[in-house]
């Protein structure tokens, strides 16, 4: 009997486990999906479909135009729940509504990004904002911006200071008072550029804001530290994952500085608004093309214009932050103590975004007082096309102006444009258009495929064979970084006794100087 009842009981606990077991399986994805439902409500998860909605967006320090101040930003949700999962609410960024940038990481090298914002402040936050985002997406970690006029208003200035990793610098009177004690006044290389008008004035600031900006970077442990304007963007081609970040980790030790040659921007409309997302090509720096290539297509790619590119041709730089380090003028630096060593990439270039709006005529004549005729602008600007075109805005009427602009600015020979496209003086360049969209985080390991930079490669397998150029598996890159892309060693034309200012690009006559 005994026997009996043990096993009855053996089976009806083994039919009971399934039974539990069932019922566990079918519990748990119940609670789960409530749990689910929960967060949602209380507004704890995204909405993927909603996650990159354009709707309007206000920073801490904005006013919120539904009521007046920015009050309304730090209000409950109006389900009356706590958010479960203890998240911040608050978007890292206005493109991004909640990607968080670790701007405190201690990865290396960390790149403190200097940019003196044009002196007279004319840029607003839809052009900085952007530039910002984009700056940060590849890698950069502090931004030292030092700010006036427009830029330095409360509403402008509190956005600026609440995104992570931006230090805001004001003109003020202390400040100004700080940078008349600069040794910069005693020493000869930058009194070229001295007690003159317009460029010449932005350039000493932008040299003083850069020696200030050394100190800072010092202090915040940066290795590298670069001078940019809003209107210039990184690209750092050639980087395995598009990363300004790992291109700059893969600099052998012994360098001190890198060379980012520019590319111009070539906008093929006049109404063009914002330049990042609306523009895709660029003429290519003389530093990435070859001689004969450059030389014999000069004439198409001027367009009648003074010079092969409308502004500069001189790239910025980089520099290692270290001892002794001091700003030589708005695109190099130099060091009291040696002769820096630099090198100059042969992929990696800054994106140069020049009169790419049609405003940009009148705005950089109201930055200027001075006349509009040959001799006084001279005095006040360095570039040839500068001093045309602020000619043309300060003496045409707006129709008069909107023709010189479409006449000399933008590229509407379809023809012409396929036609350079085809030899390499023209590229096509989608990253920063891709950056306002999650799309960038995939184009970041892709980008350095790209069909666009196919004429690069070719380019510079030729270069390769010229004196001076090494690769970069040639001088010990680490294997992680060997995809950075190639190094030429830079010959220099300049000496490094004065501040090396906004230079145009070589033209034809300097091809027959060095035939002769």
């Amino acid at each position: 009997m005994a026997g009996l009842h043990s096993s009855s009981s053996s089976s009806s606990s083994q039919q009971s486990f399934p039974s539990r077991l069932l019922l566990i399986l079918t519990v748990l994805p119940l609670t789960l999906a409530f749990f689910a439902f929960v967060l949602q409500w209380c507004g704890g998860l995204t909405d993927p479909i909603t996650r990159w909605s354009p709707e309007p967006f206000h920073f801490s320090g904005m006013n919120n135009p539904g009521s007046g101040s920015d009050s309304g930003l730090n209000r409950p949700s109006s389900s009356g729940c706590v958010d479960l999962s203890g998240r911040s609410k608050s978007p890292a960024f206005p493109y991004s509504r909640d990607w968080k940038f670790d701007v405190g990481s201690d990865l290396t090298p960390k790149v403190s990004r200097i940019f003196g914002f044009l002196v007279f402040g004319m840029n607003g936050l839809e052009q900085t904002l952007p530039w910002i985002f984009y700056h940060k997406v590849i890698g950069v970690s502090t931004f030292f911006l030092f700010v006036e006029g427009k830029a330095a208003s409360p509403n402008v200035s509190k956005v600026l200071e609440s995104i992570p990793g931006v230090k805001v610098i004001f003109r003020t009177k202390e400040l100004e008072e700080q940078q008349a004690k600069s040794r910069i006044w005693n020493e000869t290389w930058l009194e070229s550029f001295f007690y003159k008008p317009c460029n010449s004035e932005l350039f000493v600031k932008q040299s003083l804001n850069m020696e200030m900006s050394i100190v800072m970077a010092r202090d915040a442990g940066m290795d590298w530290i670069i001078h940019l304007d809003t209107d210039e963007l990184i690209h750092p081609a050639g980087a395995r994952e598009y990363s300004l970040r790992q291109l700059l980790s893969g600099v052998p030790g012994n360098v001190d500085m890198v060379v980012f040659p520019n590319y111009e921007s070539c906008v093929e409309r006049d109404d063009v608004t914002e330049p990042f997302t609306e523009v895709s090509m660029f003429k290519k720096n003389y530093d990435h093309l070859l001689k004969d290539v450059y030389f014999g297509s000069y004439k198409e790619a001027t367009r009648g214009n003074p010079n092969y590119f409308l502004t500069y041709g001189n790239g910025k730089s980089a520099a290692r932050v270290q001892d002794h380090l001091r700003p030589n003028g708005a695109h190099r630096w130099h060091n009291y103590m040696k002769l820096p060593n630099e090198i100059k990439l042969d992929e990696a270039a800054v994106l140069h975004y020049t009169y790419s709006k049609f405003s940009d005529l009148t705005s950089r004549r109201d930055r200027c007082g001075c006349k509009p005729t040959k001799d006084d602008v001279k005095r006040c600007f360095l570039i040839e096309f500068d001093r045309a075109a602020f000619i043309i805005a300060s003496t045409a009427t707006e129709e008069e102006m909107l023709h010189w602009y479409r006449e000399h600015v933008v590229w509407t020979d379809k023809e012409l444009t396929s036609k350079l496209l085809r030899k390499g003086i023209l590229t096509r360049i989608y990253a920063p258009m891709a950056s306002k969209t999650s799309t960038f985080l995939v184009l970041r390991t892709t980008v350095s495929k790209d069909k666009s930079l196919s004429s690069v490669e070719s380019s510079n397998s030729s270069r390769l064979d010229e004196p001076g150029i090494v690769s970069s598996r040639q001088i010990g890159v680490k294997e992680s970084t060997v995809t950075a892309g190639r190094i030429m060693q830079m010959t220099g034309n300049f000496s490094y006794g004065s501040a090396i200012p906004p230079v145009s690009p070589p033209a034809l006559h300097d091809l027959r100087i060095g035939i002769q």
